[in-house]
C-alpha cells in the first residue's frame, strides 16, 4: 500500500468536486459526495495519485506513450534542458551567504 506524506494529503483535492481526499487502500477517496451522491474514488500508482475525472481516466491509460507529450520534439526537450541548468546556476548564486555591507 502506497504511502502518502500527510503534508501532500492536506494539499490534493478532488479535480471534481474540490473535496478533500483521505486515503483509504490504494486509493484517495473524496470527503464529500459528488452530484449523484457518490465519493469519488482515484488510484494511487506507483505512489503517485491518478487525480484524472473517470472520464478522462480511461482515455490516459488507453493513450500509447508515443500520445504522450506529443507536442514536445527533440531541440525542444534540449532547449528546456539547458534552461533548466541555467536556472539552477541562477539559483546557486543567488542562495550564496550574502554580507550586510552588500
Amino acid at each position: 500500500m502506497p504511502k502518502l506524506s500527510p503534508e501532500l494529503l492536506s494539499v490534493l483535492r478532488c479535480p471534481v468536486t474540490g473535496s478533500a481526499l483521505v486515503h483509504e487502500g490504494d486509493e484517495l477517496v473524496t470527503v464529500s459526495a459528488d452530484e449523484s451522491g457518490t465519493k469519488l474514488r482515484y488510484r494511487i500508482e506507483d505512489g503517485i495519485p491518478l487525480l484524472l475525472p473517470p472520464e478522462l481516466l480511461s482515455a490516459a491509460t488507453a493513450a500509447g506513450p508515443d500520445q504522450h507529450d506529443a507536442g514536445l520534439n527533440d531541440s525542444a526537450v534540449n532547449d528546456s534542458a539547458l534552461n533548466d541548468s541555467a536556472l539552477d546556476d541562477s539559483a546557486q548564486r543567488d542562495s550564496a551567504p550574502r554580507h550586510a555591507a552588500e
